[in-house]
């Protein structure tokens, strides 16, 4: 895979995104401003970043476990997904499933960047043709039960 290159706004950027561990699959975002979530509504957060990605990869913007757990707070249209012609900053939206307000603060950690390889098939019209599973879907295949049919 090729190089991918961050780009830190002046004057608004927090940090380059980081990796907690050497083998995190996610690189942690921050915010570059103050903000309040209300319970049950959405903002859109600044992260001061702008990616420049080769063709063939794409960045996946994904929910911070902890923020989820604990206050309720996750990536709204997770995964959220960033294309490599893309130039502008990267921006996250976040909802507030919560009860209570959240306060974000610059440099706060608010989700996390997974850099993924995907494919861009071409694409035919044509009929589907049918198959044994047929056309059921959610929870068609059985009832989660392990050892009955």
């Amino acid at each position: 895979m090729n190089e991918i290159k961050i780009n830190l706004i002046d004057d608004v950027a927090f940090s380059f995104p980081k990796k907690a561990t050497e083998q995190s699959v996610g690189y942690d975002i921050y915010a570059a401003e103050d903000g309040v979530i209300r319970p049950l509504d959405r903002k859109l957060i600044r992260t001061g970043i702008k990616l420049d990605m080769p063709e063939g990869v794409e960045a996946q913007i994904r929910s911070r476990s902890g923020l989820a757990s604990k206050h309720g707070v996750f990536v709204l249209n997770s995964p959220g997904t960033v294309d490599p012609d893309y130039r502008g900053e990267v921006k996250v939206l976040l909802f507030n499933s919560g009860h209570m307000p959240f306060d974000i603060e610059r440099g706060d950690r608010i989700a996390q960047l997974v850099f993924s390889i995907y494919l861009s098939p071409e694409v035919s019209y044509n009929e589907v043709p049918s198959y044994v599973r047929g056309e059921g879907g959610f929870g068609s295949t059985g009832n989660g039960k392990i050892g009955t049919e």
